[in-house]
């Protein structure tokens, strides 16, 4: 079973609706026995950095990410919070990529929204992909390029579009939102 992570941010029913397309179950949960149990966990969203973190430090959820020794994936804001810190409201994050969260400089067109490609990608999940295929962004923020990058986006600046540390992978953009190419980036991740 592949479990999404409820807490409190958007965007989590696009990624349910989406496995269901490719046919996969998943469960939409916040509870740590199933998290623990699940065969993948994926932590989507779209919202803001501080009021996710706490809550999932107030359910010690955030302790629970951090043991998971399964595939997990982070898609946007879940990518953002497994950096070190966000300066989205100074908000200390997981930690897992030694990196932080930055917001675009001052520009006419943030947030970064739309179809854009890569400058570099690597590793396992983009097994299949090219550097000009497209896929969707909805963002004001970005994680520096950090060792844990496995996958650059230029846009104002390069920033990390996907990372990656041990078990722990994660996409600044939608997969579940790109078309073909975000279905290849999902499928990839769930055959790990």
């Amino acid at each position: 079973m592949i479990a999404i992570l409820r807490y409190n941010a958007g965007n989590i029913r696009s990624v349910r609706n989406a496995l269901t397309r490719m046919g996969y179950e998943s469960i939409i949960t916040d509870n740590k026995d199933e998290l623990i149990r699940a065969e993948k966990v994926i932590i989507p969203g779209v919202g803001e950095a501080r009021s996710a973190m706490n809550y999932l430090k107030e359910r010690d959820l955030d302790k629970i990410i951090l043991s998971l020794k399964q595939p997990v994936l982070g898609i946007c804001l879940g990518l953002q919070l497994m950096c070190r810190f966000s300066h989205e409201r100074d908000t200390f994050c997981f930690g897992i990529f030694d990196a932080i969260v930055n917001r675009f400089p001052p520009h006419d067109k943030v947030p970064h929204m739309g179809w854009n490609n890569f400058t570099m990608i690597k590793g396992d999940l983009f097994e299949g992909i090219k550097t000009e295929d497209d896929v969707y962004y909805v963002h004001s923020y970005y994680a520096e390029i950090s060792p844990a990058t496995v996958a650059i986006c230029d846009y104002i600046l390069p920033f990390s579009s996907a990372m990656q540390k041990d078990n722990f992978y994660a996409t600044q953009f939608h997969p579940e939102k790109s078309a073909d190419i975000g279905v290849r980036i999902l499928k990839n991740f769930l055959e790990l």
